[in-house]
């Protein structure tokens, strides 16, 4: 077995968690309340503002000039996603992303994912960003022959769920044969690939709830 196969196997539990969680199951049969859906667009802008800093890292610290011209390209595809799939919601839904803040767990997935790519060597970064690439692939591919009922969920499904997508993704998930690490070094990018999926299950969960802090993170002063 690859490590492609044993990464992807030792997160089957989140998988299936999120593959029957109502925020992706809703995204289908039209059921996800548009205020989840909302909000998890907020928060995705967001997140890939930050994300966009780790790949840039993962960038500067990659192994080789493919590894680096791809993660450099990969930053500019996340703005692509960003001005394009959400900016056009947020224009249509009236929302000021600066005024937005993030949630609780959008914003200790981010601090994990920084601290990771700040302190760590490139094989670690890739592991902890892996799984944003490959579980939505996973999910896009899955729902696309199913579709959706609403307009907007549909949208964001194609998204995920088309060849040029995948096309990225693919050349990342690849790149966990190319690094060579010895045996301390490939747990820790196990453990960080997995926290990265279990982020993921939570960051759905989270816009599913719609969850915010108790009090406002920004001054009012």
């Amino acid at each position: 077995m690859g490590r492609q196969e044993r990464f992807w196997a030792s997160i089957q539990d989140v998988i299936q968690g999120i593959e029957q969680h109502p925020f992706i199951t809703g995204l289908v049969d039209g059921s996800l309340p548009m205020e989840s859906f909302q909000f998890y667009i907020v928060q995705d802008a967001l997140y890939l503002k930050e994300f966009g800093k780790v790949l840039l890292i993962a960038s500067v610290k990659a192994e080789n000039e493919e590894q680096r011209v791809n993660f450099l390209t990969h930053v500019l595809d996340s703005i692509k996603v960003e001005e394009g799939l959400h900016s056009s919601f947020l224009r249509k839904w009236g929302v000021d992303l600066e005024m937005q803040e993030m949630s609780p767990v959008n914003r200790a997935y981010i601090s994990f994912l920084l601290s990771v790519g700040y302190s760590s060597p490139f094989p670690e970064i890739l592991a902890a960003v892996l799984p944003c690439y490959w579980i939505y692939m996973h999910v896009g591919k899955s729902l696309v022959k199913r579709g959706s009922p609403v307009e907007e969920y549909r949208r964001w499904i194609n998204t995920y769920g088309g060849e040029e997508y995948e096309k990225g993704v693919r050349w990342a998930i690849n790149q966990l044969e190319r690094v060579s690490v010895d045996e301390i070094t490939e747990r820790k990018m196990m453990e960080n690939f997995r926290l990265a999926s279990i982020y993921e299950f939570m960051f759905w969960d989270s816009a599913y709830r719609r969850e915010h802090f108790p009090f406002p993170v920004k001054s009012r002063g």
